[in-house]
This record gives structure tokens, sequence and C-alpha cells, in this order.
């Protein structure tokens, strides 16, 4: 892969690291190298990818942002039935460790969760081949911006908006969600008029924490782990950015329910229990979906998809649709 550099980002006792940004995207990480990886433990799984209901219809490649002359696309999956009333909304996060992946591998749940009435987008993100910290954020706190702006077209809820996130995405999600119009993450673009908030948060095997006991995320031992180069920074150089960027440091009074799906994999869900004791204290609902014997990217395949849709769209419904 042809590799432009633009810039080098700093310099630490690893030795020289060189923020690098791509002439094309990172795609290591996709459903199939997934798939791979996981079919040697788990040799009786398939990629997930269901019938779509006749009754979704959709808008694809919409650009909502433009950051750093970079086009940011999302993709509107919504029920095709008129109603009166406003549908509940979801935006969706993809993982791949804030430099790979991309919006594409969550279409078939979000137009399974489509199906059961509610307006999901799938949004792409500037990674950290593209932007450092905090970009991604301000980028996806832009996006619920855009929901909330082009209401109207798609007949969102504005005041029944969830983020919804897997790895990458699930910390994203819980950052997002607990920094309900922070100062901190103003966002992009022409929406800043418009509010950031979401009611709900369902976050799918994403950290909670990064300097935590039970976090092992920003380990340079070996290599350059993907949360030095999405932060630009160490955690002993800036571990400032490392706790800013944790959820956990955010709850609050104003913190959404969550819910948490998780795998078998305890440090992809570091600092949950932590997490979990503050939404407690403050009696804020929350409620824990954990998989037995599942890799990280398990609801990618069968027999798991099924299982993440079903709690998701039961977590939603309590939240947004229960009398």
């Amino acid at each position: 892969m042809r590799l432009i550099l633009l810039f080098l980002c700093i310099t630490t006792s690893l030795g020289s690291v060189a923020q690098l940004r791509l002439a094309s995207r990172d795609t290591s990480f996709s459903n199939y190298s997934a798939y791979k990886s996981a079919l040697k433990k788990y040799p009786n799984i398939t990629l997930a990818n269901p019938p779509v209901s006749k009754n979704i219809s959709s808008k694809k490649d919409l650009v909502y942002c433009t950051a750093d002359g970079i086009d940011l696309h999302l993709d509107v999956f919504y029920p095709s039935v008129k109603s009166k009333q406003p549908y509940p909304a979801v935006l969706m996060i993809h993982g791949g460790g804030w430099r790979s992946g991309d919006r594409s591998q969550h279409i078939p749940m979000a137009q399974q969760i489509a199906a059961k009435g509610y307006v999901t987008i799938t949004a792409q993100y500037r990674l950290s081949t593209q932007a450092l910290y905090p970009a991604a954020v301000n980028d996806l706190k832009t996006a619920i911006k855009w929901m909330k702006a082009n209401a109207a077209w798609y007949n969102i809820d504005t005041t029944k908006i969830a983020v919804w996130g897997f790895s990458a995405g699930g910390q994203l999600a819980t950052l997002i969600g607990t920094t309900n119009n922070s100062k901190l993450f103003l966002g992009d673009g022409p929406y800043r008029t418009y509010s950031d908030k979401v009611q709900a948060i369902v976050d799918v095997d994403g950290t909670l924490a990064f300097i935590h006991p039970e976090s092992s995320e920003g380990d340079d031992s070996k290599h350059t782990s993907a949360g030095t180069y999405w932060f630009g920074y160490t955690k002993t150089e800036k571990p400032e950015l490392w706790k800013q960027a944790a959820a956990l440091n955010h709850v609050d009074k104003n913190t959404p329910p969550t819910a948490f799906i998780n795998s078998s994999v305890d440090r992809m869900h570091a600092g949950r229990t932590d997490y979990i004791q503050k939404l407690d204290s403050l009696h804020i609902y929350s409620e824990v979906h954990a998989l037995p014997d599942t890799p990280h990217p398990f609801l990618l395949f069968n027999p798991w998809f099924e299982p993440t849709l079903n709690y998701t769209v039961a977590f939603l419904d309590k939240m947004f649709k229960a009398k």
C-alpha cells in the first residue's frame, strides 16, 4: 500500500512514532478478516447476512460533514410505513481500533433494527490514519446533530436517540453518551445550533476506561498500540488525554441508561463494573448481557448475531416504546 507521510507526530521512548495518513483506507479489519480469524477456534460460525425486510427503505452515501477536506458519509435505514408518530433513532458506530473498520460492517444489524421500528444510521468517522483524537468524537457528535437537523425527512423523534457501538465504536458510543452537550466536544460543520444529546447507549464490547487495572489498551511493549496511534501519545506522555476519553470519568446524573452486550474477552469491557456502580449510585438504569465462550467480534457471526439484535431491540423498546 502506498503511504503518504504527512507529519511526524511524536517521539517516544519506544522510538519515533510516526502518524501515517494512508492514500486509501486501512482495510485490515473487516467482517471477512474477523471471520477467518475466529473460524480457527469456532469452526461452526457463519457470517451473519439475514434477509432484508421489504418494509424498510434506505438512503446511502449521504455526506453529513466535511472535515479537513474529507467528506464523511452515512447511510440511513428507516421503516417504509408512514407513521403519524416519529420513530426513535439509533446512530451505529463501527469498531476497528480507531484505525480500521467501516460503517458497512453493521448494515445487516442496522437493517434488522430498522425493521423493528427504528431509524438507524451507520456513520463514517475519521480514523487515526486521518486525524487524531478527538476528531472521531466530534465527527460522530456532528452526525447526531445531522440526525436532528434532518429529522423531518426521516420522521425521527429527536427526543429518542440512542448511540450504539462495537469495540472502538462502543468506546466512542459511551464517551458520546456520557458527554451530552459537553464543551469538550463541540462537533463540526453547520449544525452547532443543534444538541448532541442522546437518550440511551448500547455498548457492544467497548472499553469504558483506559488507565484502569482491567485495561490493556496502550500496551506498547511489543508494538505501537491502537490507542497510542489514536491519541498520538503514550499513556505516560499524555495521561490526561487517555483519561478524558474514558466514559467512566464522565458518568454523572445526566448519563443515559446503558446496555452492555459483551463477549467473554474481559479486557474488552474494562471499567464496566465501576461504570455500573456509578450508575447505580445515581439511580440510572443499566443492563448487562454477557455471551459465554465468544470471540470479540461475536456479533458479526451466527449464532450470536440474533441474540445481539434481540438484546439491542429489547433495551431500546424498554427505553423508547414502553408505556
